[in-house]
């Protein structure tokens, strides 16, 4: 009778202890001085300085990157979607004015591919280093079956802190104020269904076809990673009184700005503000999409919104602009019970 072990049952322990070790000096360049523990522990040690605050309070994210892994799957390159994973989850915990301090991933696969894996852990090693968190520990699951050969997924989980005192939940917002944009470095990690779906599927692109209009091919430009705000904000928090955030994630500027008003506010955007890249003309035009389900789908170029009063606006676009950040004035914040965004 033949002898039965785990990895002929699929599961390579001694891959999983390789990865380990190829990914330990990636995560530790990572490390603030605040980590206490070193990476194959079973739990992560972090020691909040508390003498960096009045009053802290943690502010958690998760998150993940979506069917833009079908791009990577597709390219065969995997060192960005880590970098989409860490900005998902940090720019998330950014709008309530926490400083990311430390991250977890879980990457979970059918087979355990040790090249690709660690391809795609540099990308969340990356994606820490720009935001200034540590990469603090992790998990990685080999369940076979239950993907298909060279698939994976990916979550993400962020932790931060805030001085009570300074948190932004756009409690102070009003009538009058600025809407500043920050520009967004392409689909970021949402409305990939869709995009797969025009370009690919009914426009019948390749997904390494030179595309003029982008100067680049097809995955390259999909594959662009999502951008990570937290040095910029960082910079203006020096200068300005922000009132309030929002990431442009799925639902666009449409159905994500509105969370962070109270009742009886909206916002006035005004379209032609911001350059619109061309991965989402391109998008509106082959699949005839409308324009009203384009920006309740896309992020359509602002990638992230502060909120500050309007004597502030100018001197809080030169900070961002200074902090190697582009920067538009998009709207105005108005009174309304529609509690949403109208364009102009």
């Amino acid at each position: 009778m033949d002898r039965m072990t785990y990895k002929s049952a699929g599961v390579d322990i001694d891959a999983g202890d390789e990865l380990v070790r190829r990914i330990g000096p990636m995560a530790k360049k990572t490390f603030r001085p605040e980590v206490l523990t070193d990476l194959g522990s079973f739990g992560a040690l972090f020691n909040l300085d508390k003498s960096r605050y009045n009053d802290p309070v943690l502010v958690s994210g998760t998150d993940g990157v979506g069917t833009k892994l079908k791009i990577a799957f597709m390219t065969g390159v995997h060192d960005t979607v880590g970098i989409d994973l860490v900005a998902m989850c940090v720019n998330d915990i950014l709008t309530l004015g926490a400083e990311p301090l430390f991250f977890l991933d879980y990457f979970a696969t059918g087979r355990l591919e040790l090249n690709v894996a660690e391809s795609v852990i540099k990308g969340i090693s990356d994606g820490c280093k720009e935001a200034g968190c540590a990469l603090i520990g992790g998990e990685t699951a080999e369940m076979p079956g239950f993907y298909p050969d060279g698939e994976y997924d990916l979550a993400g989980f962020a932790v931060g802190a805030v001085d009570r005192a300074e948190i932004v939940n756009g409690s102070g917002i009003s009538a009058g104020d600025a809407v500043i944009g920050m520009p967004s470095s392409g689909l970021h990690s949402n409305g990939y269904s869709l995009a797969r779906k025009v370009l690919i599927e009914k426009a019948g692109m390749s997904i390494d076809q030179h595309v003029p209009e982008f100067g680049m091919t097809l995955g390259q430009q999909l594959l662009a990673p999502t951008k990570i705000y937290v040095s910029a904000c960082n910079a203006l928090k020096k200068t300005a009184k922000i009132k309030g955030m929002a990431h442009i994630t799925g639902g666009g500027v449409t159905g994500n700005l509105p969370r962070i008003f109270q009742s009886g506010i909206s916002a006035e955007i005004k379209l032609g503000a911001w350059p619109v890249p061309q991965v989402f003309s391109m998008i509106q035009k082959l699949g005839n999409v409308p324009a009203d389900e384009m920006y309740k789908t896309f992020n359509m170029g602002i990638g992230y919104i502060i909120v500050v009063e309007e004597k502030e606006s100018d001197a809080a676009i030169s900070a961002l602009n200074s902090a190697g950040m582009d920067a538009y004035r998009i709207g105005t914040i108005t009174k309304g019970d529609k509690h949403g965004v109208v364009y102009l």
